[in-house]
């Protein structure tokens, strides 16, 4: 690994959302199903892998849960429908660390992934994250007072 590499990530089934972590000091690998995805697995050494809860060749988590049996060490961050709470429950059931939706922002996705990682997250990351967060509260005060 790359001194400026600071962990491997296994990007499956999630196109589209992974330009955003080009900005972190990662190796992304991104495949499009959970065979390539475990081929992936026994040749490479991750810290850890972003997936959908829904993969095309294994749905309702499968992947993961097997991901979970043979590598119960390795950090997960899963993306799941956000309309459906019993993909969460079963997501934490096995113990993945992280629960996102698919709509999630990509500012929400970056600073999440340095988070699981251990990585410092850009600092305009941060920045627009504090003035969602404020933007949010006032907007949660003032329906409440007025």
């Amino acid at each position: 690994m790359d001194s400026l590499v600071k962990a491997n990530l296994l990007a499956v089934g999630v196109d589209g959302r992974t330009r955003v972590l080009n900005e972190l000091p990662i190796r992304l690998i991104s495949v499009g199903s959970a065979a390539e995805a475990i081929r992936r697995i026994r040749n490479d050494r991750f810290q850890s892998v972003l997936s959908r809860w829904h993969l095309k060749d294994m749905p309702g988590g499968l992947f993961l849960r097997k991901l979970r049996l043979v590598k119960p060490d390795m950090t997960t961050i899963i993306l799941i429908c956000g309309k459906d709470a019993s993909e969460e429950i079963s997501a934490r059931s096995i113990g993945v660390s992280a629960v996102l939706t698919e709509d999630c922002s990509d500012e929400f996705l970056l600073a999440t992934v340095a988070s699981v990682l251990g990585i410092e997250a850009p600092a305009e990351v941060g920045a627009i994250l504090q003035s969602r967060a404020k933007a949010s509260s006032r907007t949660v005060y003032r329906s409440v007072a007025g």
